[in-house]
């Protein structure tokens, strides 16, 4: 058990779970379901069955399954089942034998701000039309 201020709440998102559309938890989160959106959170956990296709933003990420999308992360894991396509932003990284990365690595400097996720901005309803509900 932890100790201190630190607070481990965490969350699951099992494997039986698909998720379209962004999800943001200010906790840590554990990942063995399907993502099809941009994922901000804490630390990140994901499974070797899992996916995420979007962009994802997380202070630690350890990374086991396919992610189709850009990782931001301060500490990056790539585990050898891991197959990421897209741009990776790192602090410091640790790639596992058989671990596929396909995209740019970037390098950030230690307290430097976070690079700019290419994500779609968050969608907005201008006009709404409602056709024969």
């Amino acid at each position: 058990m932890a100790t201190g201020a630190r607070h481990t709440t965490f969350s699951i998102i099992g494997s039986d779970v698909v998720i379209t559309g962004n999800v943001a938890a200010s906790v840590d989160l554990h990942v063995d379901g399907k993502i099809e959106g941009d994922l901000k959170c804490a630390n990140l956990v994901q499974g070797e069955a899992s996916e995420v296709k979007g962009a994802i933003v997380a202070e630690t990420a350890k990374i086991a399954g396919l992610v189709d999308g850009s990782i931001e992360a301060k500490t990056l894991i790539i585990h050898a089942s891991a197959r990421i396509t897209g741009d990776v932003v790192y602090e410091t990284i640790t790639i596992e034998n058989g671990g596929k990365v396909d995209g740019k690595l970037s390098h950030r400097r230690h307290g430097a701000a976070p690079a700019a996720v290419k994500a779609p901005p968050p969608l907005e309803v201008v006009e709404n039309k409602s056709v024969g509900l």
